[in-house]
């Protein structure tokens, strides 16, 4: 019975594989099918083979009754031999013993007597001899069986720390995978721009679409409302470096797009998770779980612990990370020059626009212009980012018409 719950156990685990890589060819309809219905499979195969098991005390009992019967068998064994031999020699003795009296007189009687008693004696040397060597072989034949019992437990212990590693490994699943081939059958596209740490564009299937990277967050940059943050700057400059003008795979996790129309999915470059990536270097936090289970999200949880305990970028600050974002507030001093330098900078836009429409005429939309830069210079001298009359920044990050070349 034992050996049939290992069997289901060793299935599920091939079937939990199978089911997260590619569901399909189990004919699941996603991994959250496979991972329902293997994972508990998983668990009761391992604790039912468990229980019907022989323990190690049982398998010690048997072994030693096992060696009982047999030194029993072997002595039965030894008797009956000696006891035909004796039977023999005893015949052999009487029917000598009459031929010579019959055939030769009493010395040759004699002598024929001598040559029966050294043959007796070399009979019982020889005996004696097969009683050694049968005793020898015995103790060989224990022997061997103790160092074949000794490499069995050796080898059911090896057995039991690969399922325990394999139980780890499923477990684990979403760790990082640095393999590109693993990923193969992935979405291809390029990055076009980084928009900021968690903000992404890319060109898919020759449209540009943007990317909101899922699970994690990172500090803001261009928030219409908000300062730049702590540690933001850092998380842009890290996508920029490893992303820019890179060829990406696109993984989906759940719902496919957010309600401003942008695709939410991890990114995948040279074989790593650039989500995990930031995760890791201490420049997001993790974030947004609103559609359990994630494929990764136990791995993300490992790599924000690590960057944690490290104390590393925006774990360096105490108090800085919240659970509804992040929490910091410069002196008033820093302030008021940010606040003048806006208005300045405002003032600047406002006059640097040169464009055929009027900001504060008649609503305008992203179709009225050619290039990114062109309505973002409308969209500033219109007021933006603290006003938006003209609803260029649908998604409120202080970029507008961000499809736009």
């Amino acid at each position: 019975m034992a050996d049939i719950f290992l069997l289901i156990f060793l299935l599920s685990i091939i079937g939990l594989f199978l089911g997260i890589i590619k569901p399909s060819i189990i004919k699941l309809a996603s991994r959250k099918t496979a991972l329902k219905i293997f994972i508990p499979t998983l668990f009761v195969s391992f604790a039912l083979f468990g229980v019907t098991a022989d323990s190690p005390d049982q398998i010690a009992e048997t072994s030693d009754s096992e060696k009982q019967v047999n030194s029993v068998t072997d002595k039965n064994k030894n008797d009956k031999s000696s006891q035909e031999k004796s039977s023999e020699e005893e015949n052999n003795n009487d029917s000598s013993k009459s031929e010579d009296s019959e055939n030769k007189d009493q010395t040759e009687q004699n002598g024929a007597s001598n040559s029966s008693d050294n043959q007796i004696n070399d009979s019982n040397q020889e005996t004696d001899s097969e009683y050694k060597d049968t005793g020898e072989r015995a103790t060989n034949n224990d022997t061997s069986e103790d160092e074949t019992k000794h490499s069995n437990t050796k080898t059911s212990n090896k057995e039991e720390e690969q399922t325990n590693k394999k139980e780890e490994s499923s477990d684990n699943q979403t760790t990082q995978e640095t393999d590109d081939s693993n990923n193969s059958d992935l979405t291809r596209a390029t990055v076009t721009r980084i928009v900021d740490g968690d903000t992404i564009e890319i060109k898919l299937n020759g449209k540009i679409e943007g990317v909101r990277l899922l699970l994690v967050d990172t500090p803001e940059t261009k928030h219409p409302s908000k300062p730049v943050q702590p540690f933001g700057p850092e998380a842009s400059a890290f996508a920029k470096e490893k992303l820019t003008g890179k060829q990406v795979r696109v993984e989906y996790d759940g719902p496919k797009r957010d309600k401003y129309n942008r695709l939410l999915a991890y990114l995948w470059v040279d074989g790593q998770n650039f989500n995990q990536m930031l995760l890791e270097e201490g420049l997001a936090r993790l974030a947004y779980v609103y559609d359990p289970p994630y494929t990764h999200y136990n791995a993300f949880v490992k790599a924000q612990t690590r960057a944690t305990n490290a104390g590393i970028g925006i774990w360096s600050m105490d108090g800085y990370v919240q659970s509804d974002g992040f929490h910091y507030e410069k002196p008033k001093d820093e302030q008021s020059q940010e606040e003048q330098q806006k208005e300045d900078t405002s003032n600047d836009v406002s006059s640097s626009y040169d464009g055929p429409y009027d900001p504060k005429g008649e609503d305008r939309n992203c179709s009225d212009f050619d290039t990114h830069d062109e309505a973002q210079a409308f969209f500033k001298a219109a007021g933006g980012p603290n006003e938006d009359p003209h609803g260029l920044d649908r998604d409120k990050d202080g970029l507008v018409c961000e499809s736009l070349p």
